[in-house]
């Protein structure tokens, strides 16, 4: 491990607060370093708010005044921007407060600002060292790469299902496969999205929220793809039912349209066939799986639809990450493109 790793890791931690907060910014976290510690840190809170290098240099100020910075190095995890929107560019502050070095973990992939705020940095003289931790700044920035490159938002499908692939029983009971501490974990992730995704069905059968619990600050939109939704639903009549959308039609173009709505990350719950339909798309970025040690049989709700592929066709899987989440197992994983 290098010496800029553990800063560069408690930048990460930061930028995670942000996530579920920011869009259609990115999440990101800055840390102030002097003589080997820490003296000021921040992240970005909120879209049209300071930005983290903002929020971190005002920190050191409200603690130590206007002393030099000469010596100190600003880690951050994204390259810092270099264009006026809502906020002043993060460059003229750097050169502002006379920083001398900044560690950089991801490069902007935004292709009109990409490596504009590096090279402002150097022709000033500042010393800029970029790639720290790159491969976690560049995942947590993943949702906003994709949204900035392509239009669509990054979409996330979590599946809870028993051993043997089923969703739900053969009279549409899912609650609950997976145990407390799975659904724990669920929340977190719903934290970290922009929006929730469901099909008409798993409204009809269950009647979720789909708000994260506790929220947290987060107000993710509540998206239910397909009709004929019961009139008292949750997503239509609780109090957060003016982000909901019932939306209908090819699912690449749901995700365009929300992608022009400024979503960046999107978590879909199901139901099978949805998850099938978006699998069968290849609209499917991260697959966030809990599998519970149980088994429900032949007639249950499979996990990804009726319809399957034949052995040479079928869609595989690379696993990122495995842990325990109480009696159940998570599981990360990315579907494996062809070259």
């Amino acid at each position: 491990m290098s010496l800029h790793e553990p800063f560069m890791q408690r930048a990460l931690a930061l930028a995670k607060r942000g996530e579920g907060l920011t869009r259609p910014n990115p999440p990101v976290g800055a840390v102030l370093v002097q003589n080997g510690k820490i003296i000021a840190e921040g992240f970005h809170k909120k879209a049209g708010g300071p930005h983290a290098e903002v929020n971190c240099l005002a920190a050191w100020s409200r603690a130590h005044g206007a002393g030099s910075l000469k010596s100190a190095t600003l880690y951050v995890t994204l390259e810092p921007c270099s264009t006026t929107g809502r906020t002043s560019p993060c460059t003229d502050l750097i050169l502002a407060r006379g920083i001398r070095r900044v560690v950089i973990g991801a490069k902007d992939p935004n292709p009109v600002h990409a490596g504009r705020g590096i090279w402002i940095l150097r022709r000033a003289g500042v010393e800029v060292i970029i790639g720290v931790c790159r491969a976690e700044a560049e995942a947590l920035i993943a949702p906003f790469a994709k949204r900035i490159l392509t239009g669509m938002p990054y979409v996330t499908l979590k599946l809870a299902s028993t051993l043997d692939g089923r969703i739900a029983d053969a009279s549409g009971k899912s609650k609950w496969i997976t145990g407390p501490q799975a659904r724990a974990k669920v929340q977190e992730l719903r934290r970290s999205a922009d929006a929730i995704m469901v099909g008409a069905g798993t409204v009809r059968a269950d009647n979720p929220s789909l708000l994260p619990r506790p929220a947290k600050g987060r107000a993710p939109l509540r998206v239910v793809v397909g009709s004929a939704l019961q009139a008292d639903a949750k997503v239509l009549t609780d109090e957060a039912s003016e982000r909901t959308l019932v939306m209908n039609g090819p699912l690449k173009k749901i995700l365009r349209e929300l992608g022009k709505l400024g979503v960046m990350h999107v978590l879909c719950e199901g139901g099978g066939e949805l998850a099938g339909s978006l699998v069968r798309a290849g609209l499917v970025d991260e697959f966030a799986l809990f599998i519970a040690p149980s088994l429900i049989g032949g007639d249950g709700v499979p996990m990804v639809g009726k319809k399957g592929w034949p052995l040479a066709k079928m869609p595989l899987l690379h696993f990122q990450t495995l842990e325990k989440c109480g009696k159940d197992v998570f599981i990360r994983a990315l579907p494996v493109r062809e070259k």
